[in-house]
């Protein structure tokens, strides 16, 4: 099976300082892959090239024919006057999802915000907040490519493990990841397909 992400020759620039180039980079159906660097090397930046979210001042990225991809960032860009479930239908209006509200309740169940469904976010704390941008993956469809960065954050051990859970399960039918994370990824998702290790380096 051919791989679902293709990038050759991407560079990227923050003001004057290149933060990187001439980053190749592929991944392929049950593939998860862990973007590592020190602070300030691009390692959010590389993801929103990858998403298509912005443009390389260099390179191309090519995502297969079909696929999905479904980038969640490190902010959760939700809209705090609106309830949970009010936030979630308006981001899979915006993915062009055709979910129906039982979807959108069963969704944020998953990440374990039954009762809240109605509440404005701007009463949540930052970890119920993280679980109703991360409900967005619940409404994925089909197993295309999920990009996260630092998707644990914020998450207390409940949440992690419904998460790891959530990315263990999109691995086995055939998704694939890639995302940053501080945290070591054996230990919040022991039972995780095995992890390709990838260091963004840095010319500047």
């Amino acid at each position: 099976m051919g791989s679902i992400l293709n990038a050759e020759g991407l560079a990227c620039r923050r003001g004057m300082r290149r933060l990187f180039r001439e980053v190749k980079f592929e991944v392929s159906p049950g593939e998860v892959v862990w973007i590592k660097g020190s602070n300030g090397r691009g390692k959010s930046s590389l993801l929103r090239l990858l998403a298509g979210i912005v443009a390389p001042d260099e390179g191309e990225v090519r995502l297969a024919t079909g696929a999905s991809c479904a980038f969640i960032g490190h902010a959760n860009a939700l809209k705090d006057d609106l309830s949970a479930l009010e936030n979630l239908r308006f981001m899979a209006g915006l993915r062009g999802l055709s979910v129906s509200q039982q979807d959108v309740l069963a969704a944020l169940q998953t990440l374990g915000l039954a009762g809240r469904e109605g509440s404005p976010v701007r009463t949540f704390s930052q970890g119920q907040r993280r679980r109703v941008a991360l409900a967005r993956l619940a409404l994925e469809a089909s197993p295309g490519l999920w990009i996260l960065d630092e998707p644990f954050d914020a998450l207390d051990t409940t949440g992690t493990a419904v998460l790891g859970k959530m990315l263990s399960g999109h691995v086995a039918q055939g998704g694939c990841v890639v995302l940053t994370s501080h945290l070591e990824l054996s230990l919040v998702v022991p039972d995780l397909a095995p992890v390709r290790e990838w260091v963004l380096g840095a010319t500047s």
